[in-house]
């Protein structure tokens, strides 16, 4: 996916996650959400979301997603990455530690979990949490990604403004494939970020 090969004076090239929507197709998505309040965090618990599944070759979903995210990885005999790059393009900084890098989920489990995954299968809430279809999972700065936290866009935007387009699309196609609800706060703050793509 990376063309290692180019050189530019851009920043380390990113990978973005798959099936982002173009603008006018994620405002048509955004528009078929129900609107509704956010339910309870009552009986939340990350573990109820399986993460970092077994992806085969002794890989796990994180590890696929620093190789795909990144340049120029290198991985043991573990899966585990030992070398390579990766721009976080919340922040716009590049790492060339793994372990200075979190995988975003880009709609945070807890998110989920309050508008409408609280009611799913735990099989159902593994799948979503280890989305490596949809663009659910991207590499990011650790400690921006803990700042963000179970937020959604209506209380925390990443701190690149470029990015908020790229970001609400992301969003949006994760909430419409699963079909989970937006308050009206998030589809307001979701609907400005969008007039700037």
């Amino acid at each position: 996916m990376v063309a290692c090969a180019t050189v530019s004076a851009a920043p380390a090239a990113v990978a973005e996650p798959p099936n982002i929507p173009d603008a006018a197709t994620a405002r048509t998505q955004l528009g078929a959400l129900t609107v509704k309040p956010d339910g309870s965090s009552d009986g939340y618990d990350r573990d109820k979301f399986p993460h970092w599944s077994d992806q085969g070759n002794s890989c796990n979903t994180r590890e696929v997603v620093l190789k795909r995210d990144g340049e120029g990885v290198q991985t043991g005999p573990d899966c585990a990455a030992t070398s390579g790059k990766w721009f976080s393009p919340y922040d716009d900084a590049t790492w060339s530690q793994a372990s200075d890098v979190d995988i975003d989920h880009v709609v945070p489990l807890a998110a989920a979990w309050r508008t409408g995954a609280s009611g799913w299968t735990t099989d159902k809430r593994e799948q979503f949490a280890n989305d490596l279809s949809d663009p659910q999972l991207i590499a990011v700065t650790d400690n921006v990604n803990q700042e963000k936290g179970d937020k959604s866009p209506d209380q925390w935007k990443p701190p690149v403004v470029g990015y908020w387009c790229t970001y609400a699309r992301m969003w949006i196609a994760v909430k419409h494939k699963w079909q989970l609800t937006v308050s009206e706060p998030e589809k307001g703050a979701l609907t400005d970020m969008l007039g700037r793509c």
